[in-house]
């Protein structure tokens, strides 16, 4: 059986291979914008994935996570048929709160980069600490591999 792929790690960056379709462009052929929030999101979840973090079992835990930040330049325009990699770091973790740098890129051109916060949460909406055994499985991939004070 054939699998979708969930990426690869490359040092402490998550890389996820990307590719537009047409249905990823507005009228002029060009990304629609609101789908870099896709593919980012797609490059964090499956970083978490491919450390063993999965979100159904994130549920059953009543754990999720919630962007309470998120903050995008857009450099250059992607199009049909680009193939695009979606680059993530979880940069460090400060209480519920997970800061996470990503990129998007065509070959070495910089398309679009953000820098966001996700918060861990109860299933409710209240903020929670991560699980120790999530710490455990993000620590390594930390800058520095801490977590912060």
């Amino acid at each position: 059986m054939i699998h979708p792929t969930a990426g690869v790690f490359e040092g402490r960056e998550h890389q996820l291979p990307v590719r537009i379709y047409y249905e990823d462009t507005d009228f002029s052929g060009v990304v629609y914008h609101a789908n870099y929030l896709r593919y980012f999101e797609r490059g964090r979840s499956d970083f978490f994935r491919l450390i063993g973090i999965s979100h159904t079992a994130l549920a059953e835990a009543d754990t999720a996570f919630a962007i309470i930040r998120m903050e995008l330049d857009f450099k250059r325009s992607a199009r049909i048929d680009d193939a695009l990699v979606v680059r993530t770091t979880y940069d460090s973790i400060k209480g519920p709160r997970l800061f996470v740098t990503q990129r998007i890129t065509r070959g070495a051109d910089l398309i679009c980069q953000a820098s966001g916060v996700a918060v861990c949460i109860t299933l409710d909406g209240r903020p929670r600490k991560p699980t120790s055994e999530m710490l455990a499985q993000l620590s390594p991939w930390l800058e520095g591999g801490k977590l912060a004070s």
